[in-house]
């Protein structure tokens, strides 16, 4: 891929030449075992992985989009409920609560941060509202003060997705550093190839600090079997992270803070370049983990002239999302409409996510912003 861009918008090959012995060796490990579903590799890594989390419990999943309905099953959540999520982030939390039999409530985000307004949800509590499901959106914590104080105000189960956002923290109100995962009652991630921790293929996990919600999840993930063949829990499916996936995932959780780090030092290099320009770059905050770098353009046919005079340089771009989730066909009987949620929709219209990942070098950088300078004055 690299081969046919100036600067790829992703470059998986390049990210793993550093580390293709380590990966072939892990490979070879698990190929040699003749045991390649939940073996030693996947508990080992549920353990790795919930220990970087500082959580009690992981349970690795076949995808972060499982991650979410199995958290969500597990936490009891399922008809006559409602579940508060925002429309920002593609649609996969709403399927997920459309597939648990919930009903899906959407509310607006910052301008800023991307992320949930609090005082949004709030104001969209309902006697019916069992859960709500703050996203991690593009590597920055969403307030999980504010929401955490609302949540346990209502009774509320917190359910973090955090696919985005590996690594990423902010502190709490007593000035102690959280991490994603360690706010909510669950949360769940995923190890999609471009995430910061991602796999060689599909992958996901669920954490929590509730034993008994642990336990249902081990379950769920193998169909709701108590033991093989006998099923005692409703709502479950064939979700297992493989060991292949677990072992290649072990190599890379080591190296996880240094790329985050890597990722910090490139939006630095990105915010410099852009400061003059009529653009707003990603406000910094110390514990975001950049997995995509979002600028927002001054209006919807900037946005477009700019992203095609990218692609047209050689430059990847995307955006990160065209279309949010309650102006989506398949979501049309939830019963919004255009301008239900206005910031949703301004910000889809004028968002551009460039290339970001921790190999990039300064001059890829220094040449993506030049390109944006010739573009847009």
């Amino acid at each position: 891929m690299s081969t046919l861009w100036r600067v790829p918008f992703g470059d998986l090959q390049r990210s793993h030449q550093a580390l293709q012995a380590d990966l072939i060796a892990a490979a070879k490990r698990v190929i040699e075992s003749g045991w390649y579903i939940l073996g030693t590799e996947v508990t080992a890594f549920e353990q790795e992985f919930a220990a970087t989390c500082g959580v009690a419990y992981c349970i690795g999943v076949a995808s972060g989009a499982d991650a979410l309905y199995l958290a969500l099953v597990a936490a009891g959540i399922g008809s006559g409920d409602e579940v508060i999520t925002v429309a920002n982030a593609c649609m996969y939390d709403v399927a997920a609560i459309v597939q648990a039999g919930a009903q899906p409530v959407l509310v607006d985000v910052d301008p800023t941060t991307q992320n949930m307004d609090p005082t949004a949800l709030a104001a969209a509590i309902t006697p019916r509202t069992k859960a709500v499901i703050p996203v991690h959106l593009f590597g920055r914590l969403a307030d999980m003060p504010a929401i955490m104080e609302i949540a346990e105000r209502h009774g509320l189960i917190v359910i973090e997705d955090a696919a985005q956002a590996h690594g990423a923290w902010r502190l709490d109100d007593t000035g102690r550093l959280r991490q994603a995962g360690q706010w909510g009652h669950l949360a769940a991630f995923s190890f999609y190839p471009s995430k910061n921790l991602g796999a060689l293929g599909d992958g996901g996990a669920v954490t929590t600090n509730h034993h008994e919600w642990a336990d249902r999840l081990r379950r769920l993930r193998m169909y709701g079997w108590e033991r093989k063949y006998y099923t005692t829990e409703p709502g479950g499916r064939n979700s297992r992270l493989d060991e292949l996936q677990a072992a290649l995932l072990r190599v890379k959780l080591p190296h996880l803070a240094a790329a985050n780090a890597a990722r910090r030092e490139r939006a630095g290099w990105y915010t410099t370049a852009l400061a003059d320009l009529p653009i707003e770059v990603p406000s910094d905050e110390p514990g975001h983990v950049y997995h995509l770098f979002v600028i927002t353009l001054p209006d919807h046919t900037t946005r477009d002239r700019l992203r095609n005079h990218l692609l047209a340089h050689g430059i990847g771009c995307d955006i990160h999302y065209p279309v949010p989730t309650h102006l989506q066909p398949a979501y049309a009987d939830l019963g919004y409409r255009p301008g239900s949620l206005p910031i949703t929709e301004d910000l889809a219209g004028r968002i551009l996510s460039l290339p970001m990942y921790p190999e990039l070098s300064y001059d890829e950088v220094m040449l993506v912003a030049e390109t944006i300078r010739a573009g847009i004055i």
